[in-house]
């Protein structure tokens, strides 16, 4: 497919097809139109990325705080002078913004970020250093209009520009409305949702046709633009034209009905170009589904935009604000003297003294990133269904999953439901002697109050998450629920009363995996999964180890 396509799209569709002629090529749009908003280099620091002919730009860095970025007082000369001097930011200086280790930027730099570059025209080129898991925030992906993965390129496959390019303007390139029609058929039929991504087609393709010395967008812009700008941004493999040669020729068509024959070609809605359509099939990754699953895996939960949570251990310094002094808080020295400075001739003139005056609303506080402690919680079935090689089965995969969470410094906690009611065996902790001991223990028969277990751990979860921990439940059953949460004996009002207790617990954002132990999977406890929005792992002959693989895979999402 990607040779079919290399080789009808002209003499630039093989030079796309190469990710280092990708970054040279999207940079030299970039620089005649900075309007396209910016590119995103995958690659690693090292000589591939040091050979990229990029521009003398503003180099900036996820720490970056907003004095820097902003500019502000200068704390140092106006208490040298006795003056107000004011130093210019980062953001005021010309050129292109360079962000180095853009995989780190946090939120709040992003947002400050995109409100910049929707507001001046001028292009971002963010270095990706990260692994999979590691990508810039999504925001500052959809307003960059290029995307290259330079991971895989060696030195040897180092080209040089295929052909010369020449300075034009693209505001004296015209592009007819059917091109850009056809622009915008090719982006819904990759699935691309975002209006900004045909914008930046379009003015891939213009700013393409100028540097060729243009003044019309032609065949091999469009093809160009919407590979360079669409294919990375793809949610879906567009599907190839139907075969339609082995169809039946369609009747002649009456000569009463010529002259309506000859106009509905142009009432008809235009379909995917197929030459374009190949051009972007082309770039866009094999493994495009499973990039797209891991993806939601991980952020199944939401991208934590405008929604931190709180945590219970200090991590990074963030910029100061302002606060009051109290218990536990530490002053910001430095930014507390650039909030007083401004004032300090008005003041002296009012209180007649000379000297520093520091007054209660100048008082900066410092402030760290709040890193939140991972509690797993365990509830387990110790009911009579749950045979007693299951049982044991079980016990040793959460054997298992405690050391691998003592080596990550993890909280765990224990829950066993039996009989009419579940207990706490160990609230949460770090000792993962204690919790063996108590596992050790763990006696089996009578009962499945599964909602009674789910019960216990969602109140586990809510009170760690209160501390600022993140909670995540680990439940471990076969399914057979059969005493109702007022300890009848009632199999159908159980399964009800799991299901509500299921349902709470999403309502709380609490985390799940649910782990079939029974010796086939059961239909009830896949429900059950599925109103948690939890994985469900069925494990008939599963060896405690093949069990604790795969729940470890689930929580590392």
């Amino acid at each position: 497919m990607r040779d079919q396509a290399r080789g009808s799209g002209g003499s630039w569709l093989k030079p796309l097809a190469e990710a280092w002629d990708n970054a040279r090529l999207a940079l030299r749009l970039l620089a005649v139109d900075p309007g396209l908003g910016g590119l995103h280099i995958r690659a690693r620091s090292g000589p591939v990325r040091a050979a990229l002919p990029l521009p003398k730009g503003v180099r900036l860095h996820p720490g970056c705080t907003d004095a820097a970025l902003f500019g502000g007082l200068d704390v140092t000369a106006t208490l040298a002078g006795g003056r107000l001097v004011q130093q210019t930011g980062l953001l005021d200086r010309t050129g292109p913004l360079i962000l180095t280790m853009a995989e780190r930027c946090p939120p709040d730099l992003a947002a400050k970020l995109c409100q910049h570059l929707d507001t001046t025209r001028r292009a971002l080129i963010a270095l990706d250093e990260g692994t999979d898991e590691e990508t810039p925030p999504r925001g500052l992906l959809d307003r960059m209009a290029f995307a290259v993965d330079l991971t895989e390129v060696a030195l040897g496959d180092i080209t040089s520009d295929p052909a010369p390019m020449h300075d034009a303007a693209p505001a004296r390139v015209t592009i007819t409305p059917d091109q850009i029609a056809r622009i915008v058929a090719i982006a819904s039929a990759c699935g691309i949702d975002s209006a900004r991504a045909a914008t930046f087609a379009v003015r891939a393709a213009r700013a393409h046709a100028a540097v060729s010395q243009r003044i019309h967008v032609t065949e091999d812009d469009l093809t160009i633009a919407c590979a360079l700008t669409l294919a990375h941004r793809a949610t879906r493999i567009p599907a190839p034209p139907e075969d339609d040669t082995a169809s039946d020729p369609p009747p002649p068509p009456d000569s009463g009905d010529a002259a309506n024959d000859d106009s509905d070609p142009q009432g008809l809605p235009d379909l995917p170009d197929d030459l374009l359509l190949d051009a972007v099939r082309a770039l866009i990754p094999d493994d495009l589904l499973a990039r797209l699953a891991a993806q939601k895996a991980r952020t199944g939960r939401g991208d934590g935009t405008g929604a931190v949570r709180r945590g219970n251990r200090r991590g990074r310094p963030l910029p100061s604000r302002p606060g009051r002094l109290q218990d536990g808080v530490r002053i910001d020295v430095v930014a507390t003297l650039r909030a007083a400075a401004p004032w300090q001739t008005l003041r002296r003139t009012e209180s007649g003294r000379s000297g520093l005056q520091i007054r209660a609303g100048d008082i900066q506080l410092r402030r760290f990133a709040e890193q939140a402690d991972r509690l797993l919680i365990f509830a387990v079935d110790a009911s009579g269904s749950a045979a007693l090689a299951r049982l044991a089965e079980a016990k040793g995969a959460v054997e298992l999953l405690l050391a691998q969470a003592y080596a990550r410094r993890d909280h765990v906690a224990l829950i066993a439901f039996r009989g009419t009611d579940a207990d706490i065996l160990l609230p949460p902790t770090r000792s993962l002697v204690q919790t063996k001991r108590r596992l050790a223990a763990l006696p089996g028969g009578g009962g499945t109050p599964l909602a009674a277990g789910l019960d216990a751990a969602l109140t586990l979860g809510v009170q760690a998450a209160r501390r600022g921990m993140t909670p995540t439940i680990c439940l471990l059953t076969d399914g057979r629920a059969n005493i109702a949460r007022d300890g009848s004996a009632d199999r159908a009002q159980a399964a009800l009363d799991a299901q509500t207790a299921a349902r709470l617990i999403r309502a709380a954002q609490v985390g799940a995996v649910v782990i079939d132990t029974g010796n086939r999977p059961s239909v009830a406890l896949r429900l059950l999964a599925a109103t948690l929005a939890a994985p469900y792992l069925p494990m008939p002959r599963a060896d405690a180890a093949r069990l604790s693989t795969a729940v470890a895979a689930v929580l590392d999402a």
